[in-house]
């Protein structure tokens, strides 16, 4: 028993967040190697000193539990203008109810903040240079930045710009890499808002206490440690624009409830404002997730997501448009060839029958890194089947390939694949031969031929 306050401090010294234990005459009696890393105040310097000489009152999360006996979870807290934390606290009680102290339990994640800070202000920058290229083109389709020709994807790009031309509220489905942040921008800029502001928040890369704050703002002074002026939410950020929710499955269900009411009464309540701001906001929410499943274990609210599914557009997986591969396979060599400055390489015909017979888990996302890997590493003017296969990162990037018909040979399969990628060809174009065998990427003679051979003719 002699030896427990040893095993305590051990414990409480291995922890990851800094943990600050105080007695009721408000001394420091525990103050662990995280904490030190955090507020680079040394063990010595503190113990058995009196907490506000290090701390404002108002700063002190311990001091507040300590006053008001009672415990915080989860909360948002700045015990120092340049610390951003989250804080669990409670008050310590011997067996027969005395209040002895106070102990605090601070995660650091100011990080966290910051990098969302610079993602903020970059994503702001980014999407004011998209606008002034958009406005100096006024005759670019911003549909045309979703490259393909295939039948899933126009349909999708049909249905895209139907939204645009409405302010209904959008819901975009789709696995990830698929383009889903692409399409909802080329909805804003196709849009009578398309001179708003475009503001991304990415639901998931938000730490959940700082949900409500950074998606509403907050007044000047709204609690412990917030900047006097206040703070601009991301929604007010895009009044007179498009707010676009990616992850939108990630948004923990309290603040899918004041999500909701704002979509009802596009008002926003400022943390620590009692008065409602009106706003003009366009929604466009997306996930990879799936919603109906998740209202069914109760984590979406199913009165969120009827709001948010006023119109649907699914994005097409790569492998249900692999006609499109060879088009973005070119255009990604064209682009990273410029980007790193080196000769532009050529696809031989093997190697494109490889792209194509892929399954492409990882979308239009997972070709666009197989491309700049192949440019980055490989120095051959002519890309072949064997130095695409060594630029996947599987080990046998062709054991995911669709199975057209079980027991079929590797050449039946190719020839399937040809004759389904021809045929959504010739159906795109209404039979132009023209304009399919230029999709193709073949002669007019060579698709004559083809066509014969599959018997496309009939």
């Amino acid at each position: 028993m002699a030896n427990e306050r040893y095993y305590l401090d051990a414990i409480l010294s291995t922890e990851d967040d800094a943990i600050t234990i105080i007695n009721q005459h408000k001394e420091v009696i525990f103050w662990n190697e995280a904490a030190v890393q955090t507020y680079n105040i040394e063990h010595a310097d503190i113990i058995d000193k009196n907490i506000t000489d290090f701390f404002h009152d108002d700063d002190l999360m311990a001091l507040k539990v300590l006053e008001a006996k009672k415990a915080v979870q989860d909360t948002y807290h700045r015990p120092r203008s340049d610390k951003h934390v989250v804080v669990n606290a409670s008050p310590i009680f011997t067996n027969n109810g005395e209040l002895i102290g106070a102990i605090s339990v601070e995660r650091d994640i100011t990080q966290i903040v910051k990098l969302n800070d610079n993602l903020v202000t970059t994503s702001t920058a980014l999407n004011e240079l998209r606008q002034k290229v958009y406005t100096t083109n006024t005759e670019e389709n911003p549909f045309s930045r979703l490259k393909g020709n295939s039948i899933p994807l126009q349909q999708t790009i049909q249905i895209a710009s139907k939204a645009a031309k409405t302010d209904a509220t959008t819901l975009v489905l789709g696995e990830s890499g698929t383009g889903k942040e692409i399409c909802a921008r080329a909805i804003h800029e196709a849009s009578l808002r398309k001179d708003g502001p475009f503001i991304p928040v990415n639901c998931g890369a938000i730490p959940e206490a700082l949900f409500e704050s950074e998606l509403f703002g907050y007044e000047g002074g709204a609690f412990t440690g917030a900047d006097k002026k206040g703070k601009i939410g991301k929604i007010e950020m895009a009044n007179g624009g498009t707010l676009f929710l990616d992850e939108v499955g990630e948004l923990p269900l309290d603040m899918q409830v004041k999500l909701l009411r704002v979509l009802q009464e596009n008002i926003i309540y400022k943390v620590g404002s009692s008065s409602g701001k009106p706003v003009d906001v366009r929604f466009i929410a997306a996930t990879n997730q799936n919603l109906e499943q998740q209202m069914q274990e109760k984590q979406f609210r199913s009165d969120l997501f009827y709001r948010l599914n006023v119109i649907q557009i699914t994005m097409p997986p790569l492998r249900q448009r692999i006609n499109d591969v060879v088009e973005l396979a070119k255009l990604f060599l064209k682009q990273f060839a410029v980007q790193y400055e080196v000769p532009l390489p050529s696809l031989d015909q093997e190697a494109v029958e490889t792209l194509f017979q892929y399954h492409w888990p990882g979308n239009v996302r997972e070709l666009r890194n197989l491309i700049e890997r192949v440019i980055i590493l490989s120095e051959k003017t002519v890309i072949k089947k064997q130095d695409i296969l060594g630029f996947f990162h599987s080990t046998s990037p062709l054991s995911n390939a669709p199975e057209i018909e079980n027991n079929h040979s590797l050449i039946q399969e190719k020839e399937d694949i040809e004759k389904k990628r021809m045929e959504e060809a010739l159906q795109q174009n209404n039979g132009n031969k023209t304009a399919a065998a230029k999709i193709l990427g073949i002669s007019r003679v060579t698709l004559y031929s083809k066509m014969r051979k599959y018997g496309l003719f009939d």
